[in-house]
Parts: structure tokens; sequence; C-alpha cells
């Protein structure tokens, strides 16, 4: 299986490019020649892997952080006909945040990696589908394996993109939170599950999950499989600054479902709208508003590990 790397070299805070020799020496002595690229610009990503597909090469591997596994996922959806299906998708963890690993029990070990992508097995990933609306007030769509949210979520990334990742993805991700929440009262907004009735709620964050963990390590939906073919959907309520330092313990850890303020459900369909300008965080950046509509698609990827 020809195998091709997408890296971000400013990933890991520019670590990735500076030790870009070694991660790929690690790489080509554990599968043998491969093919790579560096991303320079924004959806870089998402170009390259489409084209590294359509050159017959078949498994992907993203070099980098959830953003730009994002890209990658996106760019098989960018293939004629659909992702091919004898290709795989493989990660090399190279994130500040890391919340896509952790669902599966990965760490940012780079001999661990390179045994996944050696490995013939693969397994079913579910992917998500939104439409919703870009930051140009544009119809969009985008694909997502992790989790897609919105609320205070999209005011977080705002201010995680603003700020130095220096101290790391989980003290990157509190600190923006502490910002955010710092000025964030709960929106208005309409939620539909799987074609029923509309419901009207104010709500903190709702998250829609085909994994466990956002913001740099919030177990936010604890039980959810990116491979059941169904989104574990969390909504917070009600959640204020003071409310998140004391609850932080739990929201880590994934214990918060279990607290007043906190609801979860089931959905294959997901349909939210609002006359506020609420904003969206997927798999940990920002690209629009409400309103949005996301479904799940069984099983579209396979994944390496």
């Amino acid at each position: 299986m020809r195998t091709f790397l997408v890296v971000n070299p400013r990933s890991a805070n520019g670590d990735t490019g500076r030790r870009w020799p070694d991660i790929s020496a690690a790489v080509s002595k554990s599968v043998g020649e491969v093919g790579s690229a560096f991303t320079d610009a924004p959806w870089h990503a998402v170009a390259l892997t489409a084209g590294a597909l359509q050159a017959g090469y078949r498994c992907i591997v993203a070099v980098g952080g959830d953003g730009t596994l994002n890209e990658v996922v996106n760019g098989f959806f960018q293939v004629k006909g659909g992702p091919p299906a004898d290709a795989s998708l493989a990660v090399i963890p190279r994130g500040t945040g890391g919340d896509f690993r952790r669902t599966f029990g990965w760490s940012g070990d780079l001999r661990a990696a390179c045994a996944r992508i050696r490995s013939e097995e693969t397994r079913a990933l579910d992917v998500g589908r939104l439409s919703f609306f870009g930051a140009d007030g544009r119809a969009a769509q985008r694909y997502f394996v992790n989790v897609a949210s919105f609320g205070v979520s999209g005011q977080v990334d705002r201010e995680v993109n603003r700020a130095s990742k220096g101290l790391g993805g989980k003290a990157t991700f509190f600190l923006a939170s502490v910002k955010a929440m710092w000025r964030y009262r709960d929106q208005a907004v309409r939620l539909r599950a799987d074609g029923g009735a509309w419901q009207e709620e104010r709500i903190t964050t709702v998250a829609v999950a085909n994994g466990q963990y956002f913001g740099g390590g919030m177990r936010v939906a604890p039980s959810a499989d990116p491979s059941d073919g169904i989104f574990d959907v969390t909504v917070w309520s009600g959640y204020s600054l003071v409310d998140f330092a004391l609850k932080s313990r739990r929201i880590y850890s994934g214990t918060h479902v279990q607290l007043p303020g906190t609801r979860t459900f089931r959905a294959r369909v997901l349909e939210a709208e609002s006359d506020e300008e609420v904003l969206l965080d997927v798999d940990g950046e920002q690209p629009g508003r409400l309103p949005l509509r996301i479904e799940v698609l069984p099983g579209a990827l396979r994944l390496k590990g």
C-alpha cells in the first residue's frame, strides 16, 4: 500500500518542522519509501490529500494536530466518487490538543504511530457531514471525525487562534476557555434530532460527538464510539465561568454528564438554528455559524490502528 504523509510543519508549536528529518526517517524505516508534502496555508492539506489519492496512494497519514487531521479527512471527500474503498487514513499525532487520539488511547509516541501505519489492520470510522454558513455568509459543507460543537466553544476557538500555544494544548485551551466564558452568555437556539420536533433552549455549548474529547482533553462525550454509526450529543446549559472552574475536574474526567446543567442524547442527524450569531467549533477550528445540519456517515473511512 503506497503511503503519503501530509505534514503540517507548524504543528506542535513548530516542532514538527524542526523534527521532520527524524519523523521521515522513522516512517521510512518502518514502511519503506513514502511520499510527503508540507502544508503551507489553511486548507492546503485538503488538496494534498485529494491529489495523493488520485495519484494512487492508498494510505494517507495526517502528521499534525486535530486541525490537520480534519483537513485530510475533507480531502478524502474531494475525490470524484468519494473516498476510494481501498484507501485508509492514519495519524501521527503532532498537535497541541490531541483530542482525536485520546478516544483510542494513543500516545504521541512516534514508534507507536509507525507501528499503526505498518499494520494491515484497519477499523471502520464514522464521519460527520456538516452543512452550515461560513464567515462570508455563504452556505458551506465540511466533514469531521471527532467533535463538532457550537456556542461558547466557537468563541474559545477564536481565543485559541489568537494565542501562543507555547504552554501546551491543555493549558492553552483552558486559558482560552476562561477568557471566552468571562464574556459569554447562554444563547437561544432551536434543536431538532432525527427529524423530530424542534426544541427551544438556551445553551452554553452543544457538542455533537463522534469521538469523546474536545477542547484539549475535555471528555465531553464519555460514551461516544467513532464506529457505532450514531452521534453522542451533549448539551451544556447555564455554565458560567465559576461553574466551569468548579466543574473542570469532572469535565475532564467525563463525569460531568451526571451533573445538573448537562443533558445527553443520541442522534444520527441534528439540526440547529438561532436568531443570534452562534459560532461553530469543528475539530478545533472555527469555520462559521448556525444554522446547521449534521449527519453521520457510518463507516465512511477506514482508520489504521
